[in-house]
């Protein structure tokens, strides 16, 4: 092993066992060029390393490895190129044994890493291989449970592209109150696409509620422009809030004013759409999506779209609870325009068991029997329901007052505060000198 080599072992080995993180963290960021000149020999210094009592000599290690993989043939010229195969095994199973502690002392190291290896996986079209190793990454690297990281959006993409949602959910049922800025290498992008991603998860599994308040948040990001990521957000949020609402929810008023601008003009199919709809017209809704049936599956909204139809026929059915106490099953398939009898009987039945309405059907005559709501609001369930509503206004309230005591105590803020306050001061002693200065002069006076 070339001497260069052992240095670094021994720095790592030496600088881990007296725990100096930081000077070990500030050490391996000068040791790139030293690894990529011996890239033949870093298996061997990785047998000689434990991944747990060395996890950040490890970590650079694979992140060399994975600068060597993503370079071009002349740039790699000399250079052993690692298998990509072997690499993402040796990274999985880092990922799984590596020290929690040591790690957090690199945040941006570790999240560069994880993001190589999604990357990898999603290019070799296998990312069920990195789900179970992301999860533990994200526990590792987060300080609690409503922290925030870059890794998030990155197992929330392989979880959609494996179409295996289960695992993302513990991540998405969670109020986000932190953002781990990983050393400044978490960026807007990956705040973005987590709401982005976790909205469409939430959607696959008719979590309609959650799906628009990620979208929501995705849209309220304060900024100076909009991109991609807030675009494809906003077709969603008018589409799920057709869903839920009947209706497109406005954005709140706190929304970048570039937002509300641009993104109405760049959506107009979508607002076609929402105009259609609220004729409460299901032909003429469906000529809608099937002239543009090619844009929406393009940008994969199709089957959210023929949601929105079918959104469409209960609004209308709810309507008719309002204005009718029985109906026949064929007079309502014509009133909504069903095509046929037995359609309006299971979309019926669907909006029963789904509490949507309170009706029954007789089966004898076909008749539909709307009903008042049967609940009372009296019942222990109803204020266990209340009781946890509340639980969650008290820790949302105890949050908000924590954020606020952190900001007031942050020197930057508060350097800033009393910036502000000096220069609001100097403003009105100019302001009541000029005053004094002119008080011998007559104020003109204007009539109305």
């Amino acid at each position: 092993m070339a001497s260069s080599l052992e240095h670094f072992v021994n720095s790592v080995r030496n600088l881990s066992g007296e725990g100096s993180w930081r000077e070990l963290y500030d050490f391996l960021g000068k040791s790139p060029d030293v690894l990529m000149r011996n890239s033949e020999h870093l298996d061997t210094v990785l047998d000689t390393l434990d991944p747990q009592l060395h996890s950040l000599g490890v970590l650079a290690i694979y992140m060399v490895k994975f600068m060597i993989l993503n370079q071009n043939a002349a740039q790699n010229q000399g250079i052993q190129v690692p298998e990509p195969e072997v690499l993402i095994s040796q990274v999985s199973q880092f990922i799984t044994v590596c020290n929690g502690e040591q790690i957090r002392c690199a945040p941006d190291s570790f999240a560069e890493l994880c993001n190589q290896f999604t990357q990898c996986l999603v290019e070799r079209e296998t990312p069920a291989r990195g789900i179970v190793p992301l999860t533990k990454a994200i526990r590792k690297a987060r300080m609690n449970e409503t922290q925030l990281t870059s890794i998030h959006a990155s197992l929330l993409q392989l979880c959609l592209m494996a179409q295996n949602l289960k695992p993302a959910l513990e991540f998405l049922n969670v109020e986000i109150s932190e953002i781990n800025s990983e050393n400044g290498y978490f960026d807007a992008k990956h705040f973005l696409l987590y709401y982005y991603y976790g909205g469409v998860i939430n959607m696959a599994v008719k979590n309609f509620e959650r799906a628009l308040y990620s979208f929501e948040v995705a849209l309220t990001t304060p900024s100076s422009a909009v991109s991609h990521i807030m675009l494809e957000s906003y077709k969603k949020y008018i589409l799920v809030s057709l869903i839920l609402h009947g209706k497109v929810a406005p954005l709140p008023k706190y929304t970048s004013q570039v937002v509300n601008r641009l993104l109405k003009p760049m959506s107009a199919i979508y607002h076609e759409i929402t105009t259609v709809f609220a004729t409460n017209k299901p032909t003429s809704l469906e000529l809608v999506l099937q002239k543009h049936r090619e844009l929406l599956q393009r940008e994969n909204n199709w089957g959210l779209a023929k949601q929105v139809q079918q959104s469409l026929y209960k609004k209308i059915i709810q309507r008719l609870t309002q204005t009718f106490l029985t109906l026949s099953l064929s007079d309502m398939a014509l009133r909504v325009q069903l095509p046929s009898v037995m359609e309006a009987e299971k979309l019926v039945l669907t909006m029963i068991e789904d509490g949507d309405i309170y009706a029954s059907i007789s089966q004898k005559d076909g008749m539909v029997l709307f009903h008042d709501n049967p609940d009372k609001y009296d019942s222990t369930s109803t204020v266990e329901r209340v009781q946890k509503e509340v639980n969650i206004c008290i820790e949302l309230d105890t949050q908000v007052q924590k954020m606020e005591e952190a900001i007031c105590t942050n020197p930057v803020f508060v350097k800033k505060a009393s910036g502000a306050m000096e220069e609001d001061d100097g403003g009105r002693s100019s302001a009541s000198s000029a005053l004094q200065a002119g008080a011998a002069t007559k104020v003109p006076s204007f009539s109305m």
